[in-house]
């Protein structure tokens, strides 16, 4: 049930109109084939969500062999971000969460790598960006399970502040200390818990297209549950039109009939949301989103949604989070600081507003 749930979850997020992949050869190409055919593939077992991609390559034989090779990755990423379980011969963080406060624990480059780039946005988002909260989040995490282990909400229950305060005395980001030389993370506080989910999908869908590229893929759209990549352009240079999916829409299956708030190009960029109408519960009518606020330790309740378009998965990630947990006044000042960064935001009144050049990548539909 709940995976089904997050299934639904998952479909709704792909409200961001997918693109194509071209450029599968063993010789390096730098346009897509007018003639190139389009192909689409899912899956089913990484981060815990669907992933679509949809591709032009010149044959089925081509296709099939970027896509083994993407989805490779994609697991690989998977297990190496997992908080939850363990894999034969790999350390990942969930190996490092078990050692805190034990031992250092080597771990593969890519942890190192994403946890450093978190790091940068902790500082960058003021502390709203915070992958060191995850005693915190556990607590959440465990309460909306329960919740949706059980169809009814009459036994719902919230967390309490003092547990919440608890656990927040583990969420020092100082704490996760990261030897490059030896290439080990080590957890000082036992008590601190990572959890990576504001970051870890969206860096590996960036780090998995930069490797398809690197293998000669020049035209792809990429969606892992939502988080939206681009590569290249479509067939005669057509460009990738990514639709941004109503938050207010009761419509949970993405179609060509769901309420978008707008379109953009998309080409060689990313497209990421964050909101509060995919994974929460409800107490007395009340729901309670996934997405908490470092400052409150509670869901935080500024937008519904907010946006960010950019040419990298893994900033558009972390800043989607970071972004959603600060006033509008806040956030737009920090997204106008950032070059080739844009942002769109749903109020919870029900506006939508942009950043000085989000409309820019707009494509205007009929």
């Amino acid at each position: 049930m709940r995976r089904a749930k997050r299934l639904l979850a998952a479909l709704a997020c792909l409200g961001l109109c997918l693109g194509l992949l071209a450029g599968c050869s063993s010789q390096p190409k730098t346009t897509v084939s007018d003639n190139a055919q389009r192909f689409t593939a899912y899956y089913f077992d990484v981060f815990d969500t669907m992933t679509q991609v949809i591709a032009y390559c010149d044959s089925q034989a081509e296709f099939d062999e970027q896509m083994d090779a993407l989805h490779q990755d994609l697991v690989a990423y998977h297990q190496l971000y997992d908080i939850y379980n363990d894999y034969d011969g790999i350390n990942n963080i969930k190996t490092i969460n078990d050692n805190a406060g034990v031992a250092p624990v080597k771990v593969d480059q890519r942890i190192i790598d994403m946890l450093d780039e978190a790091i940068r946005l902790y500082d960058t988002t003021g502390g709203k960006l915070n992958i060191a909260m995850g005693s915190v989040l556990a607590i959440w995490h465990d309460y909306r399970e329960a919740a949706e282990a059980d169809p009814s909400d009459e036994d719902n229950a919230l967390p309490t502040q003092a547990e919440l305060e608890a656990a927040a005395q583990h969420c020092d980001i100082n704490d996760i200390v990261i030897d490059h030389e030896a290439g080990t993370v080590y957890l000082a506080d036992p008590e601190m818990r990572l959890d990576v989910g504001s970051v870890g999908k969206g860096y590996a869908v960036e780090q998995v297209c930069r490797a398809a590229q690197a293998r000669g893929l020049i035209s792809a759209s990429v969606s892992v549950g939502g988080n939206l990549r681009s590569i290249g352009s479509k067939p005669k240079g057509q460009p990738w039109e990514s639709g941004i999916a109503s938050p207010w829409s009761d419509q949970l299956i993405y179609n060509s009939q769901t309420s978008l708030i707008a379109v953009v190009d998309s080409d060689d960029r990313a497209v990421v949301t964050s909101g509060d109408y995919q994974r929460y519960y409800t107490v007395d009518g009340v729901r309670y989103h996934h997405i908490i606020d470092p400052d409150t330790l509670w869901p935080a309740d500024y937008f519904t949604a907010v946006t960010i378009l950019c040419s990298d998965s893994g900033l558009a990630d972390c800043l989607s989070t970071g972004v959603f947990c600060m006033p509008l006044e806040e956030g737009m000042a920090l997204i106008e600081s950032l070059d080739g960064v844009e942002a769109l935001w749903c109020t919870k009144d029900g506006q939508v507003v942009t950043s000085s050049g989000f409309a820019q990548y707009q494509i205007e539909t009929e």
